[in-house]
């Protein structure tokens, strides 16, 4: 059958058309971010972004990966579970991007799973430790940090070994301070104890108040707290007020620098668990390779939340590396899926096509005197 040359030439570039990834060119990669970068959670999203790009521009200042830069495009969600869904659809549908990074929160990122999920975009780092956004498994989520039942479970158990058996629980009532609750229970139950006393508030308030009096009437010995740095910190400030002198424990999404300079002088003393290595003190090779990218970016604030967005900015590199020249969404899952016991200089991340858990690494740190953090 005879076909026109200029017929075949078109048919040859639809077809090379039709290979081209979204979000791929000979010269860049362009992934997308939905995160708070308004509202109560403001510092959470900004300082995850900060990371992230700190090491994309280390990156693209050596050329990028395989000869594309990588550019980030965010939109903010508010931290809330709407908004997110616009956000995800937003970065997908109209800014096209290849993949996401650094999303988060719990009840946003179970708002927006699904859209990511049917369109098959990978999402590398999830700012959140919840079991529901890790079971069932996701193939096109991979988790950087530890889960909440880790991170719950090492506070209870520190507080236990030191003899502290009535412990309380002050949580946000929605999907993310429900799974710090189970955490918490869980890691109770497993030592026969229930919890001395619960109280709860709404997401983006700090309308402690009805909480405050239920946990105070416990009494109970140390309060482990699940819920953003502002509520947190209005918990702890009306507390003390009030004469309380127990423990306060906080999961690492309170945002540990956010939490430090909302509370001022009366942050000394108070604990938060962390899921990335101590960001202060150059004692591991990802440490120092962070603090040395944050200074070359402009910004020698160091905290816990960039060192997450900084670690989620490898992994998403290291999957792009593995992935080769011919780069897909599909070729970048199985790049991410080949990373087993990977060590990033002293953190240590692993996948498999049946595992995202990513890392399991936990430590406890504490606010000193003028709000500086101590392992």
């Amino acid at each position: 059958m005879w076909i026109s040359r200029g017929f075949a030439l078109a048919l040859v570039c639809l077809c090379l058309g039709a290979r081209a990834e979204v979000g791929v060119t000979d010269q860049e990669v362009v992934v997308g971010q939905f995160a708070p970068f308004s509202g109560p959670a403001e510092q959470l999203g900004k300082r995850l972004n900060v990371g992230i790009q700190a090491y994309l521009q280390s990156v693209n200042a050596q050329g990028g990966i395989h000869g594309r830069r990588l550019r980030l495009v965010t939109r903010d969600d508010g931290y809330e579970p709407d908004r997110a869904v616009a956000a995800a659809k937003g970065l997908i549908e109209q800014d096209n991007v290849f993949a996401l990074v650094g999303s988060v929160g719990t009840p946003t990122g179970l708002a927006a799973v699904p859209v990511l999920t049917s369109a098959k975009v990978p999402l590398v780092g999830m700012f959140t430790g919840a079991q529901g956004l890790r079971e069932p498994f996701n193939r096109y989520v991979f988790h950087v940090r530890a889960s909440y039942f880790d991170e719950t479970e090492r506070i209870v158990q520190h507080l236990t070994t030191l003899g502290v058996k009535k412990i309380a629980v002050f949580y946000q009532n929605d999907a993310y301070g429900k799974a710090g609750f189970e955490g918490v229970t869980r890691a109770l139950e497993k030592r026969q104890l229930k919890p001395a006393g619960t109280g709860t508030f709404e997401r983006n308030s700090t309308d402690v108040g009805a909480a405050l009096a239920a946990i105070v009437a416990a009494q109970p010995e140390a309060v482990v707290q699940v819920g953003a740095y502002k509520a947190c910190a209005e918990f702890i400030r009306q507390s003390r007020a009030k004469g309380y002198g127990g423990q306060f424990f906080n999961v690492s999404f309170v945002g540990s620098k956010a939490l430090a300079d909302e509370l001022g002088a009366a942050g000394t003393g108070v604990v938060v668990s962390q899921v990335v290595p101590f960001p202060y003190a150059p004692s591991s090779a990802v440490v120092r390779e962070y603090q040395q990218r944050m200074t070359e970016a402009g910004d020698a604030e160091y905290d816990f939340s960039s060192m997450e967005g900084f670690l989620m900015g490898k992994v998403l590199v290291e999957g792009l590396r593995r992935a080769g020249k011919n780069l897909t969404r599909e070729s970048f899952i199985a790049g991410l899926e080949s990373m087993h016991e990977v060590n990033l200089g002293g953190f240590e991340v692993s996948y498999s096509a049946k595992d995202h858990t990513g890392s399991r690494f936990t430590a406890l740190s504490i606010i000193g005197a003028g709000g500086r953090f101590r392992q």
